[in-house]
This record gives structure tokens, C-alpha cells and sequence, in this order.
């Protein structure tokens, strides 16, 4: 039989023998991680890896050829899950982080109101963004800015919203904030635009939470189900009249999906593909999130197959999980305890302080004891990991 000794012995020679295989590892990215079950928001199935559906007599087969890193099928009015694959798996959000973006600041300023776009207002935007063709030193409708955003993804269009709200730092701020309110807890954002940037990230299932809130306010609703507009133009140096020219919806299945309602696309280099769309039939409404498939088309394509498939599944699967409900106002802090798909809470994310105090006091008087000694020797092997994460950072801005 081991002594604690003879264990702790072990586990040394153990971490000695790991740790130039840790400090030589190559540099690769690692993968993106989907919370614990434990502690997923939304219940506990939604923090397994894999398909998650629990399908009851009748029920349709999901689609076969769905090839989506992540993705999500959820009842907009209800907030119950049908179906998801990695729906917390933390991803690039492109331009779907408009949604987030507009849920914000959308409400803020009448849609009548006349702002006259200042240089530096769209200054500083990401190289080859999406623009709809603002101009300084002319008067634009925020209604007509609005539609820069949801028809062009026009980053152009949010800069200037985000000037009109205090700037860009204070809009990404008060972005996070209300993530935070809607407990969108995969969400980090650095861009009000969805530009990629280093460490922004979202999940299906926070983009479907962003996308529910925002469709319950009506301008949302009709910014993102307006499939082509007039925009304001420049001025005519001859006839100092001022021109127009016609924008369209980037979303591929508005006016080809019966019922749908739109929200947003997005698409960069770095992020690959993200949709989010919600369609409405025989008073149902649904939202359909799904993030880089294996090409451009096919994130419309599997949106479709999903909405096809929800619509038909409708009262024949048993919900895996829910869209939680934004924090209420004033209120204690979301514990990210969501109940499961019975109702029953999930287990404790963390363990309990009594546990942690048991642990110390077994070392008695004798010094450190096993635990103590195996935590060093734990933080040992973080260093060392941080050390590789360190050498894999330079190497790839290397390129940059």
C-alpha cells in the first residue's frame, strides 16, 4: 500500500518527466472548449459535446449533412432548446456580433434624428470591411444608419452609432454589459463590429440569446427583414443636389425562406461563416444559429435543413434545454445554475468551501501536506503551460 510519501514521490517524478514535453510542445492553436456541463448556461445537456436532441414518437431525423462547428435550434417565444451541437463552444462571431451591437444601442436614439457624420467618426475601420459608403461632413438619418448596418453590415454605419453613443471603447463596454444582463456568458467583445480581433469570441447559443432580445423590440424586427433600401448618397458638386443609391440584404435566405424574418450574417477570413436566422410559421416563431460550416453557402443551407427540421419537429422532441431569460434589473447576480431538461438544477460549478477547508487541515502539524504539495506542483505544470502558450503567441504573429 502507497504511503502519502511514496505518492507525493510519484507524483513528482511524474510532473519531472511531463514537463520538457510541455516546454517542447509544437506551436499549434488549441481548440476552442465548450464549458462543463456543469456549469452551461441553459441547462445541463447544452454543455455536452455532440448532438443533443431527445426526440419523442413521430419525431423528424435530424439532417445528416450538417457539417456547422456549432449550432442551435430554439423556440423564440418559449426559449426551449430542440436541438444543439456544441451550442457553447466559443467561436469568432463576425459580423452576427451586430446583433449584440444593435440590441445596445438601437433603443437608444429616435430613429428620425439627423446626425452630421464627422472624419474621425469613420476613421480607424478594420482593413477590408464591409462598408455601405458613408460620407463625412453629411447629414444622415439614424434610421438610414440602421439600415447601413443590418442591410451592407456596414462597419462604417456602426462606427458612426457608436461615436453618437459616447465612442467606441464606451459602446464595446456597455456591449459586454448587457451580454453580461442577458447571461451570454461565452460572449467577449472587443469590436463593436464584429471585426476579427484577438480573443473576441461568441457561442450559437449567446447569438440566439442576442437575437431573441432583439426581436422583441419592432425597429429591430424591421431593420432586419428589409430587404433592400435607398441610402443617402453624396452631393452633386454641379447641381449641389444630393444623390442615392440602392442597398441590399447580404442575408441569402430573406425572400427565399417562407416566413423568414431575417437578423444577420457574417463572414471574415479568420471566422469563417456565421448565420443567425429566426422564421415564423403558424405562429411559431424560431431561431436557427449556425457557425462556420464547412463553406459560405452552406451556413445558409443548414440553416434552412434546421428550420425545416424545428418546424417539423414542433411537439415531438422533449427540449434539451432552454434560452435563459435576461438578469432582472437590480437583481442577484445569475448563479449559472439553469435547470435541466426536467426542470432539475444543474450540480454546483464550484466546490464547496467546507470541502476545500477539509482538505487543508488533513495536512496537521506535520507541514505541507499531499494536497498542498500537489498544488505546487500543479502550478508548476500551469507555468510551464504558460510558457508554451507564451512561445505559441510569438510564433504566430510572427507572420502578421
Amino acid at each position: 500500500m502507497s504511503t502519502p510519501r511514496h505518492t507525493f514521490a510519484q507524483l513528482c517524478a511524474a510532473v519531472t518527466a511531463a514537463l520538457p514535453v510541455l516546454l517542447a510542445a509544437p506551436a499549434a492553436v488549441a481548440a476552442p472548449q465548450a464549458p462543463p456541463p456543469s456549469t452551461a448556461i441553459g441547462g445541463e445537456r447544452l454543455g455536452i459535446p455532440g448532438v443533443q436532441v431527445s426526440p419523442l414518437a413521430g419525431a423528424p431525423a435530424l439532417p445528416t449533412d450538417l457539417t456547422g462547428q456549432s449550432w442551435i435550434v430554439s423556440d423564440a417565444t418559449s426559449g426551449d432548446v430542440l436541438a444543439a451541437y456544441n451550442p457553447h463552444l466559443r467561436l469568432p462571431p463576425a459580423s452576427t456580433l451586430k446583433i449584440l451591437f444593435a440590441d445596445t444601442v438601437l433603443p437608444k436614439f429616435d430613429r428620425n434624428a439627423v446626425h452630421r457624420v464627422a472624419d474621425e467618426e469613420i476613421q480607424n475601420i478594420g482593413a477590408g470591411s464591409s462598408l455601405v459608403g458613408i460620407k463625412e461632413n453629411l447629414d444622415y438619418r439614424v434610421e438610414d444608419l440602421w439600415r447601413g448596418v443590418f442591410l451592407s453590415s456596414g462597419n462604417d454605419a456602426v462606427h458612426v452609432l457608436a461615436h453618437m453613443n459616447g465612442g467606441i471603447q464606451p459602446t464595446v463596454n456597455e456591449m459586454q454589459a448587457r451580454a453580461e444582463a442577458l447571461q451570454a456568458r461565452d460572449t467577449k467583445v472587443i469590436s463593436p463590429d464584429g471585426y476579427d480581433m484577438d480573443g473576441q469570441l461568441s457561442s450559437a447559443y449567446d447569438l440566439s440569446l442576442f437575437a431573441r432580445s432583439g426581436l422583441r423590440n419592432p425597429d429591430f424586427r424591421g431593420y432586419c427583414a428589409t430587404r433592400d433600401a435607398m441610402f443617402p448618397g453624396a452631393v452633386d458638386k454641379n447641381t449641389g443636389q444630393r444623390g442615392s443609391f440602392g442597398i441590399a440584404n447580404t442575408d441569402r435566405l430573406l425572400g427565399r425562406y417562407p416566413g423568414l424574418i431575417g437578423v444577420k450574417n457574417g463572414t471574415t477570413t479568420n471566422a469563417g461563416s456565421t448565420f443567425v436566422g429566426a422564421a415564423e410559421r403558424n405562429g411559431r416563431t424560431l431561431l436557427v444559429t449556425v457557425m462556420h460550416p464547412a463553406s459560405y453557402q452552406r451556413v445558409y443551407d443548414e440553416t434552412a435543413e434546421l428550420l425545416d427540421w424545428g418546424f417539423a419537429a414542433a411537439g415531438k422532441v422533449q427540449p434539451v434545454g432552454r434560452l435563459v431569460d435576461e438578469k432582472p434589473a437590480g437583481g442577484d447576480e445569475p448563479t449559472g445554475q439553469a435547470g435541466g431538461t426536467a426542470g432539475v438544477p444543474a450540480p454546483p460549478p464550484h466546490a464547496s468551501p467546507t470541502a476545500g477547508r477539509a482538505a487543508a487541515g488533513a495536512a496537521g502539524d506535520d507541514g505541507p501536506g499531499l494536497g498542498t504539495w500537489s498544488a505546487v506542483l500543479v502550478g508548476a505544470v500551469v507555468a510551464a503551460g504558460a510558457v508554451v502558450a507564451l512561445r505559441r503567441r510569438t510564433a504566430g504573429r510572427a507572420g502578421d
